[in-house]
């Protein structure tokens, strides 16, 4: 809650940007590698002040990630050298008026690869409201106000 107060309002003196991007993931990786991943991911956005969401199918990455010019860049260097993933493609990159995610410094969701096609092939140009951002605004609620799975 503090944490989430403080980036609110480091927002109006730093400026935003985000970027999206899709990728393959390595060849047998887990469920359990991207929860660790995750996690790890999380706890170094949490002190980068950089907030996001990632959706895996079980084959593909997409990910958008959003924090101060600064953060975003020493964390998309670390994705960028990942090895749990290849064959990545920048979707978007903009500076943006205000987080999409602003209570996650990163969380995955499971999706299905018609989710990841639909929202990856949106307008992220600019990262406006109406592109690939709303597609994947519409799937996160979707899926979060979806029943769990038994």
């Amino acid at each position: 809650m503090i944490c989430s107060i403080l980036l609110r309002s480091l927002e109006f003196i730093v400026p935003l940007r985000a970027i999206a991007y899709a990728s393959e993931a390595v060849p047998g990786l887990s469920i359990d590698n991207v929860d660790d991943l995750t996690r790890a991911a999380a706890r170094f956005n949490l002190e980068a002040g950089v907030t996001g969401v990632l959706l895996y199918d079980g084959s593909r990455f997409l990910q958008y990630i959003e924090g101060p010019d600064d953060s975003i860049n020493v964390v998309y260097d670390r994705i960028l050298s990942s090895r749990s993933h290849h064959e990545l493609v920048e979707l978007g990159r903009a500076r943006i008026p205000a987080r999409f995610f602003p209570y996650w410094s990163m969380r995955w969701l499971a999706a299905q690869p018609t989710d990841i096609r639909i929202v990856s092939t949106g307008d992220w140009s600019g990262l406006n409201r109406s592109g690939g951002v709303h597609r994947l605004s519409l799937l996160v609620s979707q899926h979060l106000a979806s029943p769990p799975a038994a």
